[in-house]
């Protein structure tokens, strides 16, 4: 690891942290909106899901080879089956981070939709139209975002344990 303390995450894995948590919670929050109105506001959410979507998953990537490159400080000194469920959650917020962009790109391009970006280019389609892959996904695309969102829920309360009851480093570790 290259930060300037061995108990700290890097700067770069501290600012990605939290853009894509203010990313994820607003686009989770977006998401909700969308599927709750039927009005011209539900065209104005779909504009700014999308391109963000879009943005979490390039954040995504920088956000795996800075782990992979710079690593994470040691882990704190917890109970073995605190150690395991905090790898376990993590495995997950990681794999949530990465697979539902991508369920929502395969669903809108199964739908015949465009990934239309700022600016009105669009990402390349990644699979054909197909109604009976758009209806699945789309049913995946929602049970990810309620897993996310619960996964989401017990970080928070993890950190707010760490930060409050156990009042030991890992918190500070991702404080920015």
């Amino acid at each position: 690891m290259t930060s300037t303390s061995p108990t700290r995450y890097s700067g770069l894995a501290r600012w990605l942290h939290w853009a894509m948590a203010a990313g994820i919670l607003a686009i989770l929050f977006i998401g909700i909106g969308m599927v709750a109105t039927v009005s011209d506001l539900h065209l104005t959410l779909v504009a700014i899901h999308r391109p963000l979507g879009a943005l979490l998953l390039a954040l995504w990537v920088v956000r795996l080879v800075t782990r992979v490159v710079r690593g994470a400080p040691p882990p704190a000194d917890l109970p073995g089956w605190q150690r395991g469920a905090a790898h376990a959650s993590h495995l997950a917020l990681y794999a949530l981070m990465g697979l539902q962009p991508l369920v929502g790109w395969a669903m809108l391009s199964a739908g015949g939709y465009p990934v239309t970006m700022l600016g009105g280019w669009a990402l390349p389609p990644l699979m054909h139209a197909d109604v009976v892959a758009f209806a699945f996904l789309r049913g995946a695309h929602t049970w990810l975002a309620y897993a996310f969102l619960a996964v989401v829920l017990l970080h928070v309360a993890a950190a707010l344990f760490h930060w409050w009851v156990r009042r030991d480093r890992v918190f500070a570790s991702m404080a920015p």
